[in-house]
């Protein structure tokens, strides 16, 4: 009786849905990591072959030129070019698995996993902190720590158990390419980011919770991740590239995550597309920087669409010129098109607070993380979660970048 009451909790809240204007169901999460996958490949022009373009490209623009699509129905189709335009142009492909190569157990309050491939091992090992009783619970994935920089309170009075990812059993901060753990399995990757590497095993943790099971103690249809910084970013990537993930919390990414890299070209002595960090991105990029940021084919405000119909949750922080808030501000409002376009824009919120120390969320923006949490993790579809704070960029024109938004 108790696993078909698992069972049905699963599917209804796998399921619940709201209605676009267009009649199409939104799911809050999927139970496949890529939805995307099957759809043709795309044309990926060089950088010489490339149109320059000076605003933020057009989230519902097919890549062949041939239109554009706001409806929910065309999505996945329209996720899976984003998708091979970010890890050609940016990351490197994500490799993909099949779940007979994996083995995953509990050890204790321990997730085990190893991943086999070509003859070679790679294990995950994540500590698991449970609440007290039996079970299943909604769970955060953090980036270091159970609960990532958030405050641990947030997660524990409401019974939602915090899984660490420790990403060096992947890839190091500071990779050494050839040398890192994931490309003893993928020697073929060698040139990958750590935004391809690091993302990959989140997945494959969830892989994980999935060949376990019961045993787990975690319900599979409310996993978050939350991380700050440039694990914020890794927050940012992982919820994008795995459609498993209910909510994604991206506490400060900054450049590389959720700021456009054009508008950031505009700005002061931020993290641009030249100056971020060169390991966590393939070598190839970074013929794009500067004056050349324009021949991208896409920006990171469809990164974050990506994520979309799930969850997302920005906090940003102005106190730190690097951090580039106006940037992220901007990229927020544009991507924020893309939900409300499905009708689900209480599904996309941003929070830009100044006052605090980085990576230490302030009391000001409790409210919205609670919100956020309340509502995707713990399923209270009554809470209000339209959060756009960002009182310092009241005046900034962000409608500027995005003409498309005006169609």
């Amino acid at each position: 009786m108790k696993n078909k009451c698992l069972l049905s909790a699963w599917i209804t809240s796998l399921f619940i849905t709201l209605t676009a204007c267009n009649n199409q169901p939104i799911p809050l999460v999927y139970n496949v990591e890529n939805t995307s996958d099957g759809f043709p490949a795309i044309e990926l022009p060089t950088l010489e072959q490339a149109v320059e373009i000076q605003t933020l490209p057009d989230p519902f623009a097919w890549a062949d030129g041939s239109g554009r699509s706001t409806k929910f129905k065309d999505w996945k189709r329209r996720r899976s070019e984003i998708i091979q335009q970010m890890q050609h142009y940016e990351l490197g492909p994500k490799p993909m698995i099949s779940k007979d190569s994996l083995e995953a157990w509990m050890d204790s309050d321990t997730l085990v996993v190893i991943v086999h491939e070509k003859g070679q091992t790679l294990t995950l090992r994540a500590s698991i902190k449970y609440p007290e009783g039996e079970g299943p619970f909604p769970a955060i994935i953090g980036v270091g720590f159970p609960t990532g920089s958030l405050p641990r309170e947030i997660f524990e009075e409401r019974n939602i158990a915090g899984i660490a990812f420790n990403f060096t059993q992947v890839m190091s901060h500071t990779q050494k390419r050839g040398e890192e753990p994931i490309n003893k399995l993928y020697p073929e990757h060698v040139a990958m980011g750590a935004y391809s590497a690091w993302p990959w095993g989140v997945s494959r943790l969830i892989d994980g919770l999935e060949i376990v099971g019961e045993a787990s103690r975690i319900d599979l249809s409310h996993i978050g991740i939350t991380g700050c910084s440039f694990a914020g970013k890794m927050a940012l990537y992982a919820g994008a590239f795995d459609e498993r993930i209910a909510l994604t919390i991206a506490q400060e990414p900054g450049g590389g995550g959720m700021n456009s890299w054009r508008v950031s070209e505009t700005l002061g002595n931020v993290e641009t597309l030249g100056r971020t960090n060169r390991s966590w991105f393939l070598e190839s990029m970074f013929q794009y920087a500067e004056k050349n940021v324009s021949r991208l084919p896409m920006d990171h405000h469809e990164l974050a669409a990506l994520i979309a119909p799930r969850a997302l949750l920005v906090l940003g922080n102005p106190d730190y010129e690097w951090l580039a808030e106006e940037s992220n501000y901007v990229s927020c409002q544009a991507a924020r098109k893309v939900w409300e376009a499905f009708g689900i824009e209480d599904r996309m919120g941003f929070s830009i607070v100044a006052d605090h120390m980085h990576c230490m969320l302030p009391e000001s923006q409790y409210p919205e993380v609670e919100a956020f949490v309340d509502k995707f993790l713990l399923g209270k579809q009554e809470i209000d979660t339209h959060v756009t704070k960002a009182e310092m960029f009241k005046d900034v024109d962000y409608q500027k970048w995005m003409p498309w938004a005006l169609e």
